[in-house]
C-alpha cells in the first residue's frame, strides 16, 4: 500500500491525529517519514503499530506499559510469562480501581439518598464536599450529621 497521512493513518489506525503526534513525542513510536514540504507519512508497519497502541489503551495500560508491550512485541525471542506477568499486574490494578469506583459510586448514592432534592438550600452533598474532611475510608461524620460511606 502507498504511504498515508497522518488524517489517513489515523483513519486507518482508529488513533486521534493528535495522539499520534503525542505518541511520536513520546516515543512509542518512532518519527515517520515526511514528505519535502513535511507532511508525515504512514506505511501500513506503523498503523499496526498504532493499532496496537490503540488496543493497548482501551485495556489501560499506561504509556510506559505500552511502551514495555511494545518492545515485547517487536522482540520475537521474548518469554511469554513476561507479557503475561504484566497482565497479570494490571488485572491487579484494575481490580483495586474497580473497588475504589465502587466505593465512589455507593458513598454518592448514600449522600444523593440523604439530599432532599428540593427548594430549601440545604443540601449534605454541598456540606461534605466543601468540608475539611477528606471522603475516604475511616473518617467521621461531616458537619451535616450525614454519615459518609468509606471510599478507598
Amino acid at each position: 500500500m502507498e504511504a498515508m497521512n497522518i488524517g489517513q493513518a489515523a483513519a486507518a489506525s482508529g488513533v486521534s491525529a493528535k495522539m499520534i503526534r503525542h505518541y511520536e513525542v513520546v516515543g512509542l513510536i518512532p518519527a515517520p517519514k515526511r514528505t519535502e514540504s513535511g507532511y508525515r507519512q504512514y506505511n501500513d508497519t506503523e498503523v499496526h503499530t498504532l493499532r496496537f497502541i490503540r488496543q493497548a489503551r482501551d485495556l489501560g495500560f499506561s504509556i510506559q506499559e505500552i511502551g514495555e508491550l511494545l518492545s515485547l512485541w517487536h522482540n520475537r525471542k521474548r518469554p511469554s510469562r513476561l507479557v503475561k506477568a504484566m497482565a497479570e499486574v494490571h488485572i491487579q490494578a484494575l481490580e483495586q480501581k474497580a473497588q475504589e469506583l465502587l466505593a465512589m459510586k455507593s458513598t454518592l448514592e448514600h449522600l444523593v439518598h440523604c439530599c432532599h432534592g428540593d427548594d430549601r438550600p440545604e443540601c449534605p452533598i454541598l456540606d461534605v464536599l466543601a468540608s475539611n474532611e477528606p471522603v475516604a475510608a475511616g473518617r467521621s461524620r461531616a458537619r451535616t450529621g450525614v454519615r459518609r460511606r468509606a471510599v478507598v
